[in-house]
């Protein structure tokens, strides 16, 4: 995995949080409640110009709510 800046890395994560979360068929309220986040940091993360940062420790609680390993966050679709 490389990125050549965090906008791309951002967009990366976000899309897959948001597909992940589709697949489980979760809506953002539900995911956020559940991994004990904010809705509004939420929609923030999946936006597609999302240029907030993310701690290691969000990413892990919405991974857990999930079912997933972290680094699927991190992977761009082929």
């Amino acid at each position: 995995m490389h990125f050549e800046n965090d906008t791309d890395l951002y967009r990366v994560i976000g899309a897959n949080i948001k597909n992940y979360r589709e697949q489980a068929k979760l809506t953002q309220v539900q995911l956020a409640e559940q991994a004990k986040i904010s809705i509004s940091y939420l929609s923030k993360i999946e936006a597609a110009g999302c240029d907030k940062s993310l701690s290691i420790s969000v990413l892990n609680q919405i991974a857990n709510v999930l079912n997933i390993e972290i680094d699927n966050f991190f992977k761009e679709e082929a």
